[in-house]
């Protein structure tokens, strides 16, 4: 139902800007959320975006070059992804939290994840 995309290889101090498409049901009363997973890690939280776009959280690793954003009509959200660094290799997840929840920066707390995109950034 969350579909991931926008992904590839870029060098360090290049962009990317991923989409996650929700397909099958509306996400417009869902908070979205995107998180990274290195292979032998934890998934992390990157970024988060309320179901009504006005409450913005990031990791403090990605804050000040990431941008969430949302088009509901598009019942899509994007991350947009500047100054990117080897250590933003990942595969890239979007998961959706509601209907209308609290902000929530844990994996536990998503009820539907897109399939992911991997995103490597060359040094």
């Amino acid at each position: 139902q969350l579909q991931a995309s926008g992904g590839g290889l870029v060098q360090a101090g290049g962009s990317l800007r991923l989409s996650c498409a929700g397909s099958g049901r509306t996400f417009i009363n869902y908070s979205m959320g995107w998180f990274r997973q290195v292979s032998g890690k934890e998934r992390e939280f990157v970024a988060a975006i309320s179901w009504s776009g006005t409450s913005i959280h990031y990791a403090v690793s990605v804050k000040g070059r990431f941008t969430i954003s949302r088009d509901n009509a598009k019942n899509t959200v994007y991350l947009q992804m500047n100054s990117l660094k080897p250590e933003d290799t990942a595969v890239y997840y979007c998961a959706a939290r509601g209907p209308y929840p609290s902000y929530s920066d844990s994996v536990s707390a998503y009820d539907y994840w897109g399939q992911g995109t991997l995103v490597t950034v060359s040094s």
